[in-house]
């Protein structure tokens, strides 16, 4: 019987991110490996710079919808409001993750607490379940209370006047580059992306290297000295799986 496309995405949302970054491209020689991207070269997942604001919220996975964000240029009217951004979160499949390039010079990039409750909520009410964003946010008191998680470089309390440069371009945050319509899994370690049409690929690696993961750590929570280590190690889930 197929799977249902939200049966899929519900299947991803018990999965940590690590593990879907080990099926989609960490380890290449791995035959559940996809190798979708090469893993130190291409930006496919986040660094150490982005952080999770509730990890207690666990795995999401949604639609990309990217946008960038920079100051207001005197001389040219602004082409785009945040409101072009919800459009194309409610246009988009759903659930939707937000990915938010902030462009801001770098004395300002800390101080930009861009999304706050208002934003939040307008994005929340068109099917979004999160954000990953290079900037701070605010108002994460009210945010928790909504449920709705937030991947960023810190907190900021206020921000001066601003505007939207891009709706559902190309974006790079935290070094995943990210184009509209990816897939986007994140959790307390981070977010990765990955081709929707990859989906079934991803899940079923996935499922199945966790799989080889809990027979390989049965052997070496038994083990008790370094042979016995090794013995689980050489038959475990990265050089020789069952």
């Amino acid at each position: 019987m197929t799977t249902s496309h939200d049966d899929l995405l519900a299947e991803l949302r018990t999965i940590d991110t690590p593990t879907i970054t080990n099926a989609v491209a960490t380890y290449p020689g791995h035959p559940l490996c996809l190798g979708l991207y090469e893993p130190w070269t291409e930006g496919w997942y986040t660094d150490s710079s982005i952080r999770c604001a509730f990890p207690e919220l666990g795995p999401l996975v949604g639609y990309a919808v990217t946008c960038a964000y920079g100051l207001p240029d005197p001389g040219t009217p602004d082409r785009f409001t945040f409101l072009d951004v919800v459009d194309a979160l409610d246009a988009a499949p759903k659930p939707t993750v937000l990915v938010i390039e902030q462009r801001w010079p770098p004395e300002l990039l800390a101080r930009a607490g861009l999304a706050g409750e208002i934003m939040t909520t307008q994005m929340q009410q068109v099917g979004c379940v999160g954000l990953v964003t290079n900037g701070p946010s605010r108002d994460v008191d009210a945010i928790r209370r909504l449920g709705f998680q937030l991947l960023l470089n810190g907190v900021s309390a206020g921000h001066g006047p601003m505007a939207v440069h891009e709706v559902n371009g190309p974006v790079s945050v935290g070094g995943m580059d990210v184009i509209p319509g990816e897939l986007v899994h994140m959790d307390e370690n981070g977010a990765v992306k990955f081709p929707a049409d990859r989906i079934e690929d991803v899940l079923s690696n996935a499922k199945r290297m966790l799989e080889h993961e809990a027979v390989l750590l049965s052997l070496l929570r038994t083990a008790t000295t370094a042979a016995e280590v090794r013995g689980a190690a050489e038959g475990g889930t990265y050089s020789r799986p069952a």
